[in-house]
């Protein structure tokens, strides 16, 4: 992009002035519309979700016999649903803002097998590849009892394939692990900012871990470059994948049935708020679509990100989404958020859901730590940096008048809200690692 062109876009764009300033940055988006309108862009509906969950319950007699984490759970991979009554009081006297309604967190940060939100989407997707895979061969039918892929012969079928992904971090967690287990070949592409340990439980894992100097940007594109070598190895898409989408989507039922249990309203009188942390798109994303299948036009799901790397912010404020990256505003795309180091949104997610989205914010590491040690200290719950990006959203939603006037939503509907922060990952990080990142907090 020419200098010309972003002086352009600037002038068009004035938020862009403060996105570049690296200050914190809060967009409320007018163009979005109800689920009926909205959906017609996604390109999926209730049954490829539906399709996705019955995938999934395939494959749980197997998941409960290879990862004994999830036998608890006869094979789900599911995370528990809190209150976190004191971290709301500790955000009131932060922020110095009150907030109505309830505050609640999604610990997918704690989800088993890899320890974070992308445990959904990226085992979901290496399920359905070798799923494919095993059906073309005739080794496996669909009314198979799938715990018979623990035998050695899915094993050694499996090993004549490969997969390989670019990564953070979290995702070339769940993917490498997985895959692994499976029998496959695996090779995670992953960036500079991804974290020394992530790279380290993989290799244990038996995982080829190919590191770059660059960003996400450049691992992905090598990974792809290495797949299209192979005709046998499979290349996850991270930016483009409607599998891993589906994968995370499910997690809308699977709340649903959270809040029954629990006793939880979601409806025009019961707003719920959803804070979702956004690094290339794919988990929010899949994550919201499926929340929206599910509670229509009464859940409100805001995009959070670091103020280093806006990539969805910047992709749908102008409408340009995967044309325009953040370094072509000079951001440099660098982060304590290393999950959400990603400098150019996925096109696929920005396109399909931007008519869905009801909002995006920002927020500097700074704020991300000392949000860390604030919920270590108040709920005693430990979280990666990223992974607190979702905590001030509901102070944005309660500082927006204009934002809940065109929502209808009055004091008294506010005082009924849920407010639902998505904690992403943190609960595989080593006791060292968080030791340091609670020190950075402040607190």
């Amino acid at each position: 992009m020419t200098v010309l062109n972003i002086d352009k876009l600037i002038s068009n764009f004035p938020l862009l002035q403060q996105v570049i300033a690296l200050e914190e940055v809060v967009w409320f988006n007018p163009n979005v519309t109800t689920l009926e309108r909205g959906l017609p862009y996604v390109g999926l509906g209730e049954q490829d979700i539906h399709d996705a969950s019955l995938r999934l319950q395939r494959f749980a007699p197997y998941l409960a016999k290879a990862f004994p984490e999830t036998h608890v759970t006869n094979g789900i991979i599911e995370s528990e649903l809190i209150d976190i009554p004191a971290m709301k009081l500790a955000l009131e006297t932060h922020y110095q803002q009150p907030i109505k309604g309830r505050l609640m967190m999604k610990k997918d940060s704690h989800l088993p097998i890899s320890g974070s939100i992308k445990a959904r989407g990226g085992i979901y997707e290496v399920l359905t590849h070798a799923e494919k895979l095993a059906i073309e061969a005739g080794l496996l039918c669909e009314s198979d009892d799938y715990s018979k892929l623990l035998e050695p012969e899915f094993r050694n079928f499996f090993t004549q394939y490969s997969i390989a992904v670019g990564s953070t971090g979290n995702l070339g967690m769940s993917i490498g692990i997985m895959s692994a287990k499976l029998g496959f070949t695996v090779s995670v592409h992953m960036s500079a900012d991804a974290r020394a340990w992530k790279k380290s439980k993989l290799r244990e894992h038996g995982v080829n871990v190919v590191e770059y100097e660059e960003d996400y940007g450049v691992a992905v594109e090598q990974g792809r470059k290495e797949a299209e070598q192979d005709p046998r190895c499979f290349f996850i898409d991270d930016e483009n994948s409607q599998a891993l989408f589906l994968g995370y989507s499910v997690a809308g039922q699977r709340l649903k049935q959270q809040f029954e249990q629990q006793h939880i309203s979601v409806d025009k009188e019961h707003p719920l708020f959803v804070y979702l942390p956004c690094g290339v798109g794919g988990g929010p994303g899949g994550v919201a679509f499926g929340l929206k299948m599910v509670f229509g036009d009464n859940v409100h799901c805001i995009f959070a990100e670091p103020t280093h790397s806006p990539c969805m912010l910047l992709g749908v404020h102008s409408g340009l989404h995967d044309e325009i990256a953040v370094q072509d505003l000079g951001i440099d795309n660098l982060t304590a958020a290393d999950g959400l180091a990603v400098g150019r949104a996925s096109g696929f997610v920005g396109r399909a859901m931007e008519r869905l989205l009801d909002g995006y914010y920002t927020l500097t590491d700074e704020s991300m730590y000392q949000l860390l040690g604030e919920l270590n200290q108040a709920e005693g719950i430990q979280l990666e940096p990223s992974a607190l990006a979702g905590m001030p959203g509901a102070i944005h939603v309660e500082q927006n008048s204009e934002y809940l006037a065109r929502l209808q939503i009055d004091e008294s509907t506010l005082a009924n809200a849920t407010h639902l922060v998505w904690a992403t990952g943190g609960g595989m990080v080593p006791e060292q690692e968080m030791a340091a990142y609670l020190a950075k907090s402040a607190v």
